[in-house]
């Protein structure tokens, strides 16, 4: 993980005025100083999330001297959401973004940007907060398609499904408990295909946002599926009826 982590007040300061991707910083709860109130603002100027944590969880990442302080860094150039829908004005085809709604582990996070590359969704799009790191771990696990498809953090992911469903698209939200199965549902316009967590599935917010709620049958004893492997089924559906002669 060294290479992937910068630590000590300092350095980080000066890795945020250098414009380096900082994807996160972990903060030592309780920590107080000048300095400190220095980085933090830096932060806010800079939209960089702030996650405090316990002094246990900074010796972990590091055995340094951290001073309180350990940044993490992006792997990638993060895109922005009102670049990705200029973009979509000008292609042919229906757009398909995924955004996940609170996805924490790195291989499922690698294994939807991988499938969701593959079926030519024009984005990734996750929160800035609870949300898993893009680093070393998640693009092995993505096979690189995390360099190759557009990911977009954002602070407001009510706000920016908002915006995308005044853009004219639909937002479908996959759960198991909904009644209505994938496969009667019209994929084929611009869709928004929305992801939960691993636990607790998508906020009862965003499900409240969503035009369509969907499902994939089960018919098994298990009552759902990995959201990875669900999100495969999902996109290669959007895929099959896009691609289907009529």
């Amino acid at each position: 993980m060294s290479e992937q982590i910068l630590f000590g007040l300092r350095p980080i300061i000066e890795a945020i005025d250098a414009g380096k991707r900082i994807d996160k910083i972990y903060i030592k709860k309780g920590a107080d100083s000048p300095i400190m109130s220095n980085l933090r603002e830096r932060c806010r100027l800079h939209k960089i999330t702030i996650q405090e944590v316990p002094l246990e969880k900074l010796n972990r990442m590091t055995k340094g001297n951290h001073q309180g302080v350990v940044a993490q860094i992006s792997a990638i150039e993060y895109a922005e959401v009102s670049e990705l829908l200029e973009n979509i004005k000008h292609q042919q085809v229906p757009a398909l973004i995924v955004v996940l709604d609170g996805v924490t582990d790195v291989r499922n996070f690698g294994g939807i940007a991988r499938s969701a590359e593959c079926a030519g969704a024009n984005a990734l799009i996750i929160s800035a907060k609870n949300s898993a790191p893009v680093n070393a771990d998640a693009i092995r696990s993505s096979a690189g398609a995390l360099n190759l498809i557009p990911v977009c953090r954002v602070g407001s992911m009510r706000n920016t499904l908002k915006l995308l469903k005044d853009e004219g698209m639909q937002l479908v939200a996959a759960t198991e408990k909904s009644d209505k199965i994938l496969y009667n549902t019209d994929l084929k316009k611009p869709t928004v295909l929305i992801l939960g967590a691993e636990d607790k599935g998508i906020s009862k917010e965003i499900l409240k946002m969503c035009d369509v709620h969907l499902s994939i049958p089960i018919l098994g004893k298990i009552e759902s599926l990995n959201v990875s492997v669900a999100a495969g089924i999902m996109l290669y559906e959007v895929v099959r009826q896009r691609i289907s002669v009529e």
